[in-house]
């Protein structure tokens, strides 16, 4: 496989990032703000489970870390595994939390863009759940 096209969604969160990290890297609590995952995650051994727009998927986490990686992969009925990069980095007194949006042999883009702003408001919603 080529290498495939890379970009990067960044949002500024005012909160530490320890708090953002603990918050963000509990598997129960992405439903309330990714939301491909709203229907929520089930655990199934090491992994968890969620059903949505793209059936039924495996998502496996890795660790929880000192270094605020909070990378997870999603394995989709198909037998497609989408590698997603995501962290949190602290900025002064807050943070800024990053995601690695790859664009997968196929795709538009249009559909590259869409995959975007639907990362860019998950990323709003977890800010918005932060910084209350």
């Amino acid at each position: 496989m080529s290498i495939m096209s890379a970009k990067i969604v960044h949002i500024s969160i005012d909160r530490d990032w320890r708090d953002v990290y603990d918050f963000a890297s509990k598997p129960e609590n992405m439903p309330l703000w990714a939301s491909g995952l709203a229907s929520g995650l089930e655990p199934d051994g090491e992994d968890w489970i969620a059903t949505g727009v793209l059936g039924t998927v495996r998502v496996s986490f890795v660790p929880p870390n000192e270094f605020g990686v909070l990378d997870h992969t999603v394995t989709i009925e198909s037998g497609l595994r989408v590698y997603n990069a995501l962290r949190v980095v602290p900025n002064g007194d807050g943070c800024e939390v990053m995601f690695t949006l790859l664009r997968l042999p196929g795709m538009t883009d249009e559909q590259f863009a869409a995959d975007a702003a639907h990362v860019r408001k998950d990323l709003e919603a977890l800010k918005n759940l932060m910084e209350i």
